[in-house]
């Protein structure tokens, strides 16, 4: 599987409205609900699932990336979306610096070889200077998804 097979156009948001840490996650699980990659009876257990995981510790992993995500029971494949802030987000990162590239996945309930497998391939996309300039300059949804689909990594 590649990495580009898990986006599609309609789960890239090319400006994200909020900017703090849980209201991003759920304005991104709101797209998700809304474009129905996830079902709206899983929305709650969704946000409860990330933000568990953001208690643990934030998913802001520095140079203005965050990479929230979850195992969620009752899902069938993995799910996934990216959004972008030109503002910049207060996603309590290592670095304190503001997030400017969410990409939010939720995993099948147990998969932990696909969430690792997962993980890398969005950090390997994303570890690219080049990349999010690219990512940082793009003029739209439509470009960002060309962007992101462009760079697949397999796993």
């Amino acid at each position: 599987m590649m990495l580009a097979d898990l986006f599609s156009p309609e789960c890239v948001i090319a400006e994200m409205q909020s900017d703090e840490q849980m209201p991003s996650i759920a304005e991104l699980v709101d797209r998700l609900v809304e474009t129905g990659a996830l079902s709206p009876q899983k929305q709650e257990s969704a946000l409860n699932a990330l933000r568990a995981r953001e208690e643990q510790r934030s998913t802001g992993i520095g140079g203005g990336i965050a990479i929230p995500h979850c195992f969620l029971a009752g899902i069938e494949s993995v799910i996934t979306i990216f959004g972008r802030s030109n503002r910049g987000i207060d996603f309590c990162s290592l670095d304190r610096a503001p997030v400017h590239f969410v990409v939010l996945f939720i995993v099948p309930e147990a998969q932990h070889n696909l969430h690792l497998k997962t993980l890398a391939a969005i950090s390997k996309i994303l570890n690219s200077a080049e990349t999010r300039s690219r990512l940082a300059e793009a003029d739209g949804a439509a470009e960002l998804y060309e962007i992101l689909s462009s760079k697949a990594a397999a796993f």
